[in-house]
């Protein structure tokens, strides 16, 4: 298996918490096997955090606290520098800002690609952007 390095978007992380209906739920949860058992080294961007602190909101404190240090104790937190987050603020190139965070978290992370259930968002990015499905594909 080929080592990589990887930002996880927050909807891969969101999956992996949540057993949610989606397409990639089953890939999201194997990567995030890969990277517990060092495989592959993930990243996530700092600011996923509180968008998946929102997401749990229903559930209590206690399980949110726990489902986010899980993901602590197997990911790596990036956080853009100011000068990176101000082109984000300023580049009109991705349509959503969160996304072009995610970018930015995954040049400073210097990561091989970006993991996504929604390519589209990253169809401009400087850096590939696969599925959990292609990432397991070229992780064969």
């Amino acid at each position: 298996m080929k080592s990589m390095d990887i930002l996880i978007d927050t909807n891969v992380l969101i999956n992996y918490l949540t057993n949610r209906e989606d397409p990639f739920l089953e890939e999201s949860i194997q990567i995030m096997k890969l990277c517990a058992c060092d495989a592959i080294h993930g990243y996530y961007a700092f600011h996923s955090l509180s968008t998946i602190w929102y997401v749990l909101r229903k559930w209590p404190d206690s399980r949110k606290r726990d489902a986010l240090q899980g993901l602590c104790s197997i990911l790596s937190s990036v956080a853009p520098d100011n000068h990176a987050i101000m082109d984000a603020i300023h580049d009109d190139s991705v349509a959503d800002f969160e996304d072009c965070l995610q970018i930015k978290c995954a040049e400073a992370a210097g990561v091989d690609a970006i993991v996504t259930c929604n390519i589209g968002d990253f169809k401009n990015s400087s850096l590939m952007a696969v599925t959990p499905a292609e990432l397991l594909k070229l992780l064969a």
